[in-house]
């Protein structure tokens, strides 16, 4: 398609706002993880490097590790549970299959408070299961599993089951065929979908909040914890601009792996994730 000069024009200025609209906020977060004095004040009156080494010597490492274990173990459950609704839909025609497919990434649609609370009711109430981190860990499958069922479910649409079918007329059973024909192709939708997954759960707050037991702490959780003490506002700052750095690894390979029409996930308006936006086709 091609533009005049005018429209080009006003496509690159209208680029160029909504990139500064996105990363202005976080360019000043930088800088005054730098800022001399624990009063936030424009500009900052110096710059220093104190606040990082603090950051590594407070409890935010623990919480960091705490998020990564949490982000892992969902990421785990969403990839198996995931992969397998998304065969079920895709490769099989049945009787509520548009409503089975509808119930899987509803709740990646819902408000997280929603999420948080139902989930904490379950297993305090029903269950009588107290909060902990597997109820976290539950807590961050149910919407981890949207993400890799909408890679794993738009990749499959793409691939032709002939091979499937040629696979078994060949005398391979349906693990083999799994393995050696279907696997291969959706691998990179599932390596993608795994690691927007754990991207999204690693900097989750909202469902954490209401499903993680005393005295533990996911790094979201200890950065809004210390976000309101004016003495730990610096490090706060600095950790962060480390979670920043971090977020930007999986998110990256994730949008490498799912070419140029990789991965993207918008935010609705309760702190979720569009279920139109994780699919890599």
């Amino acid at each position: 398609m091609r533009l005049s000069g005018r429209a080009t024009i006003l496509l690159r200025a209208a680029v160029t706002v909504g990139l500064a609209f996105i990363y202005i906020p976080l360019l000043i977060l930088a800088i005054y993880a730098f800022n001399a004095s624990k009063i936030l004040e424009w500009p900052p009156p110096g710059l220093t490097l104190e606040w990082f080494p603090q950051a590594f010597e407070s409890t935010a490492p623990d919480a960091f590790w705490t998020s990564i274990k949490v982000a892992l173990v969902a990421t785990a459950i969403a990839l198996v549970l995931g992969t397998l609704a998304s065969l079920a839909v895709a490769r099989h025609r049945f009787f509520g299959r548009e409503t089975i497919s509808f119930l899987v990434i509803l709740p990646i649609a819902l408000p997280g408070i929603v999420t948080g609370v139902a989930i904490s009711n379950t297993f305090t109430q029903v269950l009588d299961v107290p909060l902990s981190l597997f109820t976290v860990i539950v807590g961050h499958a149910t919407f981890c599993i949207v993400i890799v069922y909408n890679n794993a479910v738009a990749r499959l649409r793409r691939l032709s089951g002939s091979f499937e079918e040629a696979s078994a007329d060949l005398g391979a059973h349906t693990w083999q065929t799994f393995r050696y024909v279907t696997f291969p192709g959706m691998r990179s939708a599932l390596i993608a979908g795994g690691l927007l997954a754990f991207a999204l759960s690693f900097d989750e707050i909202i469902v954490t909040n209401f499903t993680i037991g005393a005295g533990e702490q996911t790094l979201p959780i200890w950065i809004y914890s210390n976000l309101f003490r004016p003495h730990e506002l610096p490090i706060v700052n600095a950790v962060a601009v480390i979670v920043i750095l971090i977020s930007i690894i999986p998110v990256y390979l994730a949008h490498r792996l799912g070419g140029d029409e990789g991965p993207t996930a918008g935010r609705g308006a309760g702190g979720n994730i569009d279920p139109e936006a994780t699919a890599v086709p």
